[in-house]
């Protein structure tokens, strides 16, 4: 992995990036989660990204956001990154390895 130096022009240091989870190679077999917040028509896009899917991974198994809570937005952070955990802890206990969210804007 190569390494950069970021600068700020506003003289601020820059935050390290924490990696994020490594792409899964192939879904058939695998367990995915839908999550949903509510916002923009998921209740339409999520069949059809399900669909999608489907016809390409034929072995992979998807639990619809319709068996996870609606956890409604929060502008404070703190609260975000709590129904975050609870989501993903619930995503963990259904079989999850990875979920969908934020399907459109």
């Amino acid at each position: 992995m190569e390494k950069l130096s970021v600068v700020s022009p506003a003289g601020l240091e820059a935050v390290e990036a924490k990696l994020s989870s490594p792409r899964l190679d192939d879904l058939n077999g695998k367990t995915v989660g839908e999550i949903w917040n509510g916002v923009f028509k998921g209740d339409t896009t999520f069949p059809i990204i399900r669909k999608l899917l489907k016809d390409r991974y034929p072995r992979l198994n998807i639990i619809p956001y319709t068996e996870f809570p609606h956890l409604p937005g929060s502008d404070h952070p703190k609260e975000q990154r709590e129904r975050a955990r609870q989501l993903a802890a619930l995503a963990r206990e259904k079989g999850c390895v990875a979920v969908i969210s934020g399907n459109g804007a």
